[in-house]
């Protein structure tokens, strides 16, 4: 059967697909040329970058949609469903890149890195200026979500001597020594918020202005999650007030940033990344052979 790959896939992953007997196409669409050409193949498969809606689906006579990653978000899911196409995904992959790079923004913002980087390079030396960082050890995590990287986030930040307070609905119990509690009792615990929740549109922002009032003072929050789960104007506004003490940011409202977004970019107790959470050798390789392997198994069924 035919497939089409729009946004990459590892080299292992298109073996694995070829190798069963598909013919697999690597080609990187406009949503003009995906309507025009979805209909020569009975399976797409997506990252980020590709959206799949009902004009997409309609055009197309899909056996399987795949979307190489978490979220589903660039996807008619509802309406796949009711054409009766399943949908496939890889929840777990990327778990283990996504929660470093969540631990690496919590220790960049904590001791300036994002900051000495770039001033030493400059000539600078500010020793005395950052001479204030804070430690992860003894300070309390709280994770809004606890699926797979929120998980593996509690993993590392225990490691750290952190204890760990989590807020997901869809989560009763855990082998791990974190406190299951309220979505208020973490925004009122946490010196570390990490955000690990998808965004669903008809319900907007998680975090807003209501919800960093409930937050302590000088907190720090990182979102390696979805771009749209924290409102990025009342960040920066928390930010500027010292309510929020620094971000650690790898996904944005809208991608790339725009002019609108260069001041929260920017700010000096920011630490930023270009939606990379999942980007690492071992992560791709993973999501690669993963989702060949599920797309193979769906179109045999």
């Amino acid at each position: 059967m035919n497939i089409l790959v729009t946004d990459g896939i590892s080299a292992e992953g298109a073996a694995l697909m070829r190798d069963a007997g598909h013919n697999v196409v690597e080609q990187k669409l406009t949503p003009e040329e995906l309507l025009e050409k979805i209909k020569d193949f009975d399976a797409i498969i997506v990252r980020s970058a590709t959206k799949v809606p009902k004009e997409v689906i309609d055009a197309g006579n899909l056996k399987v949609i795949a979307r190489g990653g978490v979220g589903l978000d660039n996807i008619d899911t509802a309406y796949a469903n009711e054409k009766g196409i399943p949908v496939l995904n890889t929840p777990g992959a990327s778990s283990i890149s996504v929660a470093e790079l969540t631990i690496a923004h919590m220790f960049a913002v904590s001791r300036f890195l994002n900051l000495s980087n770039t001033e030493m390079r400059e000539g600078k030396w500010p020793k005395k200026e950052y001479s204030k960082g804070i430690e992860l050890t003894g300070k309390v995590l709280g994770l809004m979500g606890a699926g797979n990287i929120g998980r593996e986030v509690a993993k590392r930040a225990i490691g750290l001597g952190m204890s760990v307070v989590a807020y997901d609905p869809y989560v009763k119990e855990t082998d791990l020594d974190i406190t299951l509690t309220t979505k208020d009792e973490v925004l009122a615990k946490a010196d570390f918020i990490s955000m690990h929740m998808p965004f669903v549109k008809t319900e907007g922002a998680a975090i807003g202005e209501a919800e960093f009032d409930k937050m302590k003072n000088g907190v720090v929050l990182v979102n390696c999650a979805r771009g749209g789960v924290v409102n990025e104007a009342a960040l920066l506004k928390a930010l500027e007030s010292g309510k929020v003490r620094s971000a650690g940011i790898d996904v944005y409202e809208t991608e790339p940033p725009t002019e609108d977004q260069k001041a929260l970019i920017n700010h000096p107790r920011v630490s930023v990344t270009p939606h990379i959470g999942a980007a690492t050798v071992e992560a791709q390789g993973r999501v690669g052979t993963e989702i060949a392997q599920k797309v193979i198994d769906a179109l045999k069924s």
